[in-house]
């Protein structure tokens, strides 16, 4: 792949096959060996970002804002290689799951909230954060990156993950993709972008710095 690697993940070998990896607790039933568990890209937008050497600036130990934590499968991994790691999830039931994958990672902080809503957290969240990672199936998720701007530092990144999908089912995903590009250019500079289609069907990976 064209871009290095954070420090704290490695290629390395599951069954035969190599694949991204972190160091820790497993949380989804994914393989392990030692204290090493495979990073699974079909799972993971971000896993697909880095699987496609995407240039993420991510080089271990940054601050991180994610966006739609889910259960934990992806903060988790993050939270394995990156510094104080505030997941935000909307959804009650999931939380369970991202409370657990917690338990085992000091640095990973689960926040109940809604993402949209930014003044929830913002009393938590420490502000000049270095990277937000989002990946919120929702309407308006250029809005949400634009609302949450806010936490991040000048020179940080922006990873985002739009599911064309949760904007409108009917729309061709290109079209889509370029009306959340066109949002996102409000607030930010975008640096690259990527399909995912390989490991996520209707998803475009963006990276991007504030303006």
């Amino acid at each position: 792949m064209s871009e290095a690697l954070p420090a704290g993940v490695e290629r390395r070998e599951f069954d035969g096959t190599e694949r991204l990896a972190t160091r820790g607790e497993p949380v989804y039933g994914e393989p392990t060996d030692g204290e090493w568990r495979a990073w699974n890209p079909n799972r993971s937008k971000l896993g697909a970002m880095l699987e496609l050497g995407m240039n993420t600036g991510l080089a271990g130990g940054e601050t991180v804002l994610y966006l739609g934590a889910a259960s934990g499968t992806t903060v988790s991994h993050v939270a394995d290689f990156a510094g104080p790691t505030y997941a935000v999830e909307f959804a009650a039931r999931p939380v369970r799951d991202l409370l657990e994958a917690a338990e085992s990672r000091e640095r990973l902080f689960p926040l109940l909230k809604d993402a949209r809503k930014p003044e929830s957290y913002a009393h938590v969240v420490e502000s000049d954060v270095d990277v937000i990672v989002q990946d919120v199936a929702t309407r308006g998720q250029a809005r949400v990156a634009l609302e949450n701007r806010q936490f991040l530092a000048d020179d940080g990144r922006l990873l985002l993950a739009v599911k064309a999908r949760s904007e409108d089912v009917t729309r061709e995903p290109t079209a889509v993709f370029e009306d959340v590009r066109e949002e996102l250019e409000e607030g930010y500079e975008i640096v690259e972008t990527r399909r995912l289609e390989s490991y996520h069907a209707d998803h475009l990976g963006i990276i991007a710095r504030p303006l």
